[in-house]
This record gives C-alpha cells, sequence and structure tokens, in this order.
C-alpha cells in the first residue's frame, strides 16, 4: 500500500527564521493518525533563514539524521562536536543518554534540510555525532545508505535503529528498485522532481508512506533526488 501524503496537506509552521512543515506530528502540530510510521517518529522540511538557527537544547535516546538539500548547516555540540555539513552531505546525531545541541545557518542563503528522527532499537548509551559527504554522482541510478544500522552498510553513517536511511538520484524515465520487505516500514520523499512509486504519483516534498509492498519501483517523471527510510 502506498498512501500519497501531498506537501500542501502538511502541517507546519512559519516562525520568520524557521519555515517548517511536518510529515508527521511536531510541536504544535498534532494528528493522532500521524504519530509517525513504523520506528520513523519525525521528517521535517525546514527551511532556515541566513544567519538564525536552533539554539542549544537537548535530546535523549533518538537517532537524528539531517539530509541537507541548499546551503550548509553548522553543528555544535556538548561532547564539544563542530562541523559544518553542506548540500549533498548529511549528518547523524545518536543522543543516547542525553546531549545538548545547536544546529546554525551560518551561510548568507537559506538552507533547506530534511530532519529526520528514528527511534533506536536500545535506550541510552553514550552520545554520538558523525558527518559525511555522499556526492549525488554515486547516487545515480541506485538506492546508496546513507544512514544504516545495520552492519553490511559499512560506507553509511552509523546508527542504532534497525533501519536505513537511503538516497538516489534519478534521470527522466529512468527507474530505481529497493528490496523494502512486506513486513517493513517505508517512507519516501523527493527532494525535487516527480516520481511514481509503485505507480503512484508523487511529487517534489510530496510523503509516500509505504506498507505491505515487497518492492518498492520508482520511476521518474522529470530528473529527481529521492530520500526513503527504511524501518521496522
Amino acid at each position: 500500500m502506498i498512501e500519497r501524503r501531498p506537501f500542501g496537506a502538511l502541517g507546519g509552521a512559519d516562525h520568520g527564521w524557521l519555515k517548517a512543515k511536518h510529515h508527521f506530528s511536531f510541536a504544535r502540530y498534532y494528528d493522532p493518525d500521524r504519530m509517525g510510521h513504523g520506528a520513523l517518529r519525525v521528517w521535517n522540511d525546514d527551511e532556515i533563514a541566513p544567519n538564525t538557527g536552533f539554539p542549544p537544547h537537548p535530546h535523549a535516546d533518538m537517532e537524528i539524521i539531517t539530509y541537507v538539500r541548499q546551503g550548509a548547516i553548522t553543528h555544535e555540540d556538548s561532547l564539544g562536536h563542530k562541523g559544518r555539513t553542506e548540500v549533498g552531505d548529511v549528518q547523524v546525531m545518536s543522543a543516547g543518554s542525553g546531549i545538548r545541541h545547536a544546529e546554525y545557518n551560518r551561510e548568507d542563503v537559506p538552507t533547506r534540510i530534511f530532519q529526520i528522527w528514528i527511534e533506536p532499537g536500545r535506550q541510552g548509551g553514550k552520545p554520538s555525532w558523525g558527518a559525511k559527504p555522499f556526492p549525488k554522482s554515486d547516487r545515480s541510478g541506485r538506492f546508496v545508505p546513507l544512514a544504516s544500522g545495520f552492519a553490511g552498510d559499512s560506507d553509511a553513517l552509523p546508527i542504532r535503529a534497525e533501519a536505513r536511511v537511503l538516497g538516489a538520484t534519478l534521470k527522466a524515465g529512468d527507474s530505481a528498485e529497493y528490496k523494502l520487505g512486506s513486513r517493513r516500514h517505508g517512507y519516501l520523499v523527493p527532494a525535487t522532481g516527480s516520481i511514481e512509486v509503485n505507480g503512484v504519483h508523487i511529487d517534489a516534498r510530496d510523503g509516500a508512506a509505504i506498507s505491505d509492498e515487497e518492492v518498492v519501483k520508482v520511476k521518474a517523471l522529470e530528473d529527481a533526488e529521492i530520500v526513503l527510510v527504511d524501518t521496522a
């Protein structure tokens, strides 16, 4: 089953410095039918104004993945980690037993990100942070793990969940497949471009909630950049 969630129907908020759309219940947006999808708890589509950002705040027991679509994000945390993650790159913070962090747009242009939260397979543990570039050319025509809790995905950033975050870029007319498994949950969003997911039309920044599908087949109707989360 593929449930299309149009971008225009998502919850959201406009704080001036932050324009956010929420695929699931978050902050003041509450929908009892959209509390998550499998272990995926949050998917926010954020636009952060230049020279603004999220001041220090705490998290615990959550895997937080940031996919940068435009600009760059600068991370700082209570463990002393600092880093700038730019377009095409991914960062992962495993909040573990507890961490405080800040995320700033120190650029002169808006930064656009997907922020994805996945519930970990176990609570506690030492917090951690990491970032890595994932060139879009390496994802051409196929799904590539960007963050993963599976040992075989050695090139992906590690997360503490039985889950994957994958990326793909497709030229118009091209297709790619991912073996999800009928007992798994998938959630897919095209950052750019219109696509079909198992025959269902999905526009840029729409969500596709996937369940009871053994294989996910994506066909690009336009050049497309795609992010897919696979969870238990």
